[in-house]
């Protein structure tokens, strides 16, 4: 499974509200198009993620089965005619944004409202192999989830482990715990 990733932040003088409304709006249109390669959606109020300014803004999960192929689906389906009108309302608030691509590695990732976001580095001197293996038991919590960013395509660092409460990480991980609120409560599964 593969999660393509949106960082996001309104223009100055954007209210909050019409905002996330929009990107609601968006989500809910984009699930209902009922594509096979999206397996759902998902938007956060983050705060705390040093890329966004202030630290401050959004992010969107769009989780996705079939591979990177699966990304230029969703990309054709969300400007395709019967989604314009939709994807372009939020577009035009937007001040800003990044993307990713980031594969589950390890856990499951569904529905689940997350508790706990946490972006963390692998050591340079442990293994892909030995840090999986180090994280086992933050990954076997019941809704947790392992992604590893894929290609460098992200302004964020290599891992983010969601869980369902903030893990203790070791130190030398560079755990950066952040605080994500799920705007909305459209229940189309997410990460």
């Amino acid at each position: 499974m593969l999660a393509y990733v949106f960082w996001h932040w309104p223009a100055s003088g954007t209210p909050g509200p019409a905002y996330e409304a929009a990107m609601l709006r968006f989500h809910e249109r984009l699930r209902s198009a009922e594509s096979p390669a999206l397996l759902g959606s998902r938007t956060y109020r983050v705060e705390g993620e040093p890329w966004l300014p202030d630290g401050r803004g959004y992010n969107d999960w769009y989780l996705l089965d079939g591979g990177f192929a699966s990304l230029d689906v969703l990309n054709e389906l969300a400007v395709s005619p019967s989604l314009k009108e939709a994807h372009d309302q939020p577009a035009h608030m937007v001040a800003g944004g990044a993307g990713g691509v980031y594969r589950l590695i390890a856990g499951v990732s569904g529905g689940q409202a997350l508790g706990a976001a946490t972006w963390l580095s692998k050591p340079a001197n442990i293994s892909y192999p030995a840090f999986y293996e180090r994280l086992r038991p933050w990954t076997e919590w019941e809704d947790a989830a392992l992604w590893q960013r894929q290609m460098v395509l992200s302004p964020a660092v290599e891992f983010c482990l969601q869980s369902p409460a903030p893990p203790n990480l070791p130190g030398d991980w560079r755990p950066l715990p952040v605080r994500w609120t799920v705007v909305g409560d459209e229940g189309g599964g997410g990460s």
